[in-house]
């Protein structure tokens, strides 16, 4: 088996996974990568060599890649950059990766659009691998795929919008259709309003679990699941932040533990980690408490979650702590969870985006102007 690591800023590479050996409770961990001063691991999985990675684009293109094909650097190294190892086009980016044992025809991809659609597919359309990818969703012009996940059948799903907003419905809403399909409305959407988070929730663990949400001008706060009423798909949703003047927009939200942490980066590559039980737990429909001091032309722009570290300190290679990039002192890098998720609004989406379109074939008219707040 081998650890595969990729950064923020897209750059990937597998380790050994021999490279980390087993330690006792309270070890100072071992560094699994080297990155610069604003990038940070976005994802850490362990897959064997002959594991498939499931590549999926801004655009809904997704690509194929076998762990044996990412280049084996050790700890010292960034890796490669994704756009060196896929066929990517202009500005077209990987928004997220799926490490792939089996193809389970029992398992989905759900997708969730900036627009609010959503769209479930059998895993197993994914099998057969094409050299320059293939369409993952048919995406309308101006809207972008914001995140993918591996679901059951049986799991709730959460939207999450850019004003705070949020809408929970069960997975089974969403009939299973093939990959040229556009799916159905996840989230009805005013103007000047776009999708930036998927949250895959487990109904039997949702009561463990909260909705951390972040806004743009560095507030945030964790809110119990079971705060989010269950709905039918297609609603405008409840609140799940106010959006003031103070708050600033949403630009993000993880699901996460008490005994998590978090990585926050503004757009002046600044980066924060902190930890979860720390941060507030509040209602929905409040403000939140200051995450970060942020300058005057500073804002954040993502949100990734991170699993606990077991001490203060990292080692390098030889042994010795090294600082995080926070300036902070980290454990285990491979702790780093493989779902975190970074919700940078799309690059071509800042303020107005387009309407959600009316119901056609594909589009089915289950939309409930419910839960409004």
């Amino acid at each position: 088996d081998r650890v595969v690591t990729l950064s923020h800023a897209g750059y990937a590479k597998s380790q050994p996974l021999t490279l980390y050996r087993a330690q006792r409770r309270g070890g100072r961990g071992r560094s699994a990568t080297r990155v610069k001063d604003e990038d940070f691991i976005d994802k850490l999985f362990v897959a064997s060599s002959h594991d498939t990675i499931l590549c999926f684009s801004n655009r809904g293109k997704v690509y194929w890649l076998k762990v044996y094909d990412l280049p084996q650097a050790g700890p010292g190294a960034r890796g490669k950059p994704m756009v060196n190892l896929l066929p990517l086009e202009g500005d077209e980016r990987i928004n997220a990766v799926l490490p792939i044992r089996e193809f389970d025809a029992q398992r989905f991809v759900f997708f969730a659009t900036a627009t609010g659609t959503v769209k479930k597919t059998p895993l197993i359309d994914y099998s057969r691998p094409r050299a320059n990818g293939i369409i993952a969703i048919d995406l309308d012009e101006g809207d972008q795929l914001v995140d993918v996940a591996i679901t059951n059948g049986q799991f709730d799903i959460m939207l999450l919008n850019n004003t705070g907003k949020a809408i929970r419905f069960k997975e089974s809403d969403v009939r299973a259709m093939g990959r040229s399909a556009r799916g159905v409305r996840g989230m009805r959407l005013q103007a000047e309003q776009h999708i930036i988070a998927l949250l895959v929730i487990d109904p039997d663990a949702a009561d463990d679990g909260a909705v951390l949400t972040v806004t743009a001008n560095g507030y945030g706060k964790r809110t119990l699941v079971s705060e989010y009423p269950l709905y039918g798909r297609g609603g405008q949703g409840v609140i799940s932040i106010q959006t003031s003047e103070r708050n600033g927009q949403v630009i993000g939200a993880v699901q996460v533990s008490a005994q998590d942490q978090i990585m926050l980066i503004t757009d002046a590559g600044t980066l924060v980690r902190t930890r979860v039980h720390e941060i507030s737990q509040l209602g929905r429909n409040t403000q939140g408490v200051k995450l970060i001091s942020l300058y005057d032309d500073e804002n954040l722009i993502g949100v990734a979650r991170v699993d606990a570290m077991e001490d203060d300190e990292d080692e390098d290679e030889n042994g010795e702590s090294t600082p995080n990039i926070d300036g902070s002192m980290d454990s285990s890098a491979d702790a780093i969870e493989a779902s975190s998720t970074l919700s940078t609004p799309p690059s071509d989406i800042t303020t107005a985006m387009p309407e959600p379109r009316e119901p056609d074939d594909n589009i089915d008219n289950n939309d409930n102007n419910n839960n409004n707040e």
